[in-house]
């Protein structure tokens, strides 16, 4: 049984966990720091402790974190997504501390977070993956282009270590092979600490399917069905949706078989991602696997009826997992749209600022998992995710609908978002059809722009038009004195 739990992370993600520990009546501690001070999830844990002055640093400080659990009386400790949450150091240091790490087991973290290790462990157990080498710090130039003729161009270079979009390279001539190698590298040192990276066949135009994976501590695994991640720029999810439209019943089931047979090979413990990439021909290879709870978990607890943080943390209890494979039995569809402080017109440039009216959406169905308030300042240095929303109905056409009305009642005044920019995708044919591939927002970037209401230029002429009529009533009214 889990008493205290220490969420190492902050804002959206801290604030979901401590809901699911105030549903389960287990105390709940947050980690921030200076820029931090004033975020929700500080405000509304059980206890709260500052973890440094530097913005990002203190969430990845592992001893500091260990040592507050320790003084805290801590028993277990969440690292939510990104910051450590698949760093297999963390989950050790927990370990050997006596605390019960909510997540898969460190070995298990190592060798799935590093690409070429899960390549090869899922190529021995039969498990489709993409055509691709093995790391390529010790060959040669020559090797290399000798691998991709091979292999066959396009090609897409990885960070053995990387995650979230980065340390990624696609590659459509040998021309561009070498300069292409070495900014991979540069980047995949700089992010992950580590310059290893591979090469894979780039599989033009896939969609981007992901499978729920849930195992407990007893071998008991399953899969809570799949969501479709295709809406995506330059490889971070826009918009993600469950289930995916448009696959067959047979190619679900096909599929979400592999997943389990993958979580299976490397004895997976807890809440996890299998992700996979599908061809046109339906064809699909193992991508990765995510060792933690991902951002869009909230529409597969939508359609399953499951509370995928709750479980979480009774599975790390101890708890066997009470529910088998014929227990879920997805109902309707749900999608989740990320909303980020972004100015779309400027290349999706990050705008911190001042929230001053802060009005989310509502009605049957919506849910918006977020950590902002009237009168919270962003800070600029964290990542600009303002809020999840979330919606349910009993049809993809109903959802997308659904989606579209939600959104447009979302009001975040103060910051520039991507609200118009979601409600323009909601708008073209394609995502209304459920036919799209990640290729999606680079193909209609243009039209999705110029779909794009800018809210913030229509407010300022509103302003502009009710001060000159004012103006002007004052002055015809000046006329009669």
């Amino acid at each position: 049984m889990i008493y205290k739990i220490l969420i190492a992370n902050r804002a959206e993600i801290a604030v979901r966990v401590i809901r699911a520990c105030r549903d389960l009546h287990i105390k709940s501690v947050a980690v921030f720091t200076e820029p931090d001070k004033e975020c929700l999830h500080v405000k509304i844990a059980d206890e709260a402790y500052r973890i440094g002055t530097d913005a990002i640093r203190g969430y990845l400080d592992i001893a500091r974190i260990i040592e507050i659990a320790k003084a805290c009386k801590a028993d277990a400790i969440h690292p939510g997504y990104g910051f450590l949450s698949e760093n297999h150091e963390f989950a050790k240091a927990c370990e050997d501390a006596g605390i019960i790490f909510i997540g898969p087991k460190s070995e298990v973290i190592y060798k799935m977070g590093n690409k070429n290790i899960a390549r090869a462990l899922m190529n021995s157990n039969g498990i489709p993956i993409v055509p691709g080498t093995e790391k390529l710090n010790n060959y040669s130039l020559d090797e290399i282009k000798s691998f991709a003729l091979k292999i066959g161009y396009p090609v897409i270079l990885k960070a053995s270590g990387g995650g979230g979009g980065r340390g990624i390279r696609v590659v459509y001539k040998e021309e561009e092979l070498e300069s292409a190698l070495e900014s991979c590298k540069r980047e995949a040192l700089s992010f992950f600490k580590n310059d290893e990276i591979f090469m894979e066949k780039y599989i033009i135009n896939p969609r981007h399917i992901e499978f729920q994976i849930l195992g407990d501590n007893y071998g008991n695994i399953i899969h809570l069905c799949e969501r479709d991640c295709s809406i995506q720029r330059r490889h971070q999810k826009i918009i993600e949706i469950a289930p995916c439209p448009g696959i067959s019943d047979n190619l679900r089931k096909t599929i979400g078989v592999t997943a389990v047979a993958a979580a299976k090979a490397v004895g997976y413990t807890n809440a996890g991602t299998i992700e996979f990439l599908l061809d046109d021909y339906n064809r699909f290879y193992f991508m990765e696997m995510n060792t933690r709870i991902q951002v869009e978990h909230p529409i597969t607890e939508e359609i399953t009826g499951v509370d995928l943080i709750v479980r979480q943390i009774r599975i790390a209890g101890g708890e066997i997992l009470d529910i088998e494979q014929s227990d879920i039995k997805p109902r309707g569809f749900a999608i989740e749209a990320r909303i980020t402080a972004e100015n779309v017109w400027k290349n999706f440039i990050p705008n911190p600022g001042k929230i001053n009216e802060y009005y989310p959406a509502l009605g049957p169905s919506v849910r918006v998992d977020s950590h902002i308030y009237k009168d919270y300042v962003i800070p600029p240095s964290y990542d600009s995710l303002l809020a999840k929303l979330i919606i349910k109905a009993t049809s993809y056409d109903l959802a997308v609908n659904k989606l579209e009305r939600a959104l447009k009642e979302f009001v975040i005044d103060g910051v520039r978002t991507t609200i118009p920019f979601l409600i323009a995708i909601t708008k073209t044919r394609e995502f209304r059809r459920g036919y799209f591939d990640t290729s999606f927002i680079n193909t209609h970037m243009q039209e999705l722009l110029e779909k794009t209401e800018d809210r913030h230029q229509n407010n300022k002429e509103e302003v502009i038009a009710a001060i000159a009529a004012t103006l002007k009533k004052i002055r015809e009214e000046r006329g009669h004195i």
